[in-house]
């Protein structure tokens, strides 16, 4: 399905949810809606679902005009934060449920249907059983295999995981990636986590407070964030910014710091302007290659999250974070010196525009 929002706005009395916004959907594609809370995420869903009529705009599916239309008559399928199942009925009936409605199959193409759902899942054991009888994990997974079975052109995931534990998150990512690539569903996702995003590739639609903001291919997306708002938004730990001048060869930070730059990519020798260096969390090494700038401070804070180690250090420059692939222990207050490659950071104008972004989109910090 191709669906298309045009100018599209929500409004509850005075609040404004959704600002008029324009976007199409990159069919049979996953699309993240990538967000903090209260971004609008939500809301548009619910607008591409049917559930809501938009205060003003048009939706789109397939050409046709569906604004108003509501869920009942539009082939969606939908998965919530809370897992939601038929109390009554087994796993199996719960799956099958879609396929017995729409009255298409046959009692054993549905039975096969179900056992391959519940296969990929890794919920073969529990088909005869009843959804409370289930952990969380497994409920989701339930719910998960009914609206695939469903086979919707259109499908919306709101935070379908944000209610599981951590390796559950993981062990779920993976097969819903596997899930979707295989699918003739056009995928609608939403998510408050950036790397949730960039492990379910395919497209990213960056919302803050109501706004969109920026939506192509994730890496581009993720690689290139058109302002300081995308950017926060797509940057866990957040990105760290740095106040600077411009200056006829790069820009000046306020340890006095130069970091060379393209000419022509700040201004050319205008006179001094203000800008905002972006500096990646991942981009921070304890380690120094040829052509790097060194950062000396004081440890603040170190906490290891998964594979990584985050690292808080006051520098010259200002307080900054950087992730460190590995488990790593340091002393509080002891002594350390980043390292940090010119190339890798990304400059913004005094509006938060995106002046300059590291020329090797396609690659990630390495330490």
């Amino acid at each position: 399905m191709e669906l298309m929002l045009e100018g599209v706005e929500q409004r509850v009395g005075a609040q404004t949810h959704l600002y008029p916004l324009a976007l199409t959907l990159v069919p049979r594609a996953v699309t993240v809606l990538l967000g903090a809370t209260q971004a609008g995420k939500t809301t548009l869903m619910r607008v591409m679902a049917g559930l809501d009529r938009p205060s003003a705009g048009r939706v789109l599916a397939d050409g046709k005009d569906v604004t108003g239309v509501p869920v009942r008559e539009r082939n969606v399928a939908m998965v919530y934060q809370q897992f939601i199942n038929y109390p009554s009925m087994t796993v199996a009936n719960n799956i099958a449920s879609p396929l017995r409605l729409r009255g298409a199959h046959g009692a054993a193409a549905i039975d096969a249907r179900v056992g391959e759902l519940a296969a990929k899942l890794h919920i073969e054991p529990f088909l005869q059983r009843l959804p409370a009888e289930l952990s969380g994990g497994q409920q989701q997974r339930v719910a998960l295999a009914r609206a695939l079975a469903k086979n919707a052109p259109l499908m919306l995931l709101d935070e379908p995981l944000v209610n599981l534990d951590y390796k559950l998150r993981e062990e779920l990512r993976e097969e819903l990636s596997a899930l979707f690539a295989g699918g003739e569903s056009t995928v609608v996702y939403a998510t408050t986590e950036p790397t949730e995003a960039l492990l379910l590739g395919g497209y990213t639609a960056v919302m803050d407070a109501g706004e969109l903001l920026q939506y192509g291919p994730t890496a581009e997306v993720f690689h290139r964030p058109i302002s300081m708002r995308v950017a926060r938004a797509f940057s866990d730990p957040p990105m760290n910014l740095v106040q600077g001048q411009a200056t006829a060869s790069g820009v000046r930070l306020p340890s006095g710091l130069e970091l060379a730059l393209e000419r022509q990519t700040v201004g050319g020798g205008e006179p001094l302007q203000a800008l905002t260096v972006g500096i990646r969390a991942s981009a921070l090494r304890v380690q120094r290659r040829e052509g790097d700038l060194s950062l000396p401070g004081t440890v603040e804070l170190a906490e290891i999250s998964g594979s990584d180690t985050f690292v808080h250090v006051e520098t010259p420059i200002g307080e900054v974070v950087a992730q460190l692939p590995g488990v790593h222990v340091f002393t509080l207050g002891a002594p350390i010196t980043l390292f940090l490659g010119p190339a890798q950071v990304y400059v913004f104008d005094a509006r938060g525009n995106l002046v300059a972004a590291p020329a090797e989109a396609g690659t990630r910090g390495t330490h």
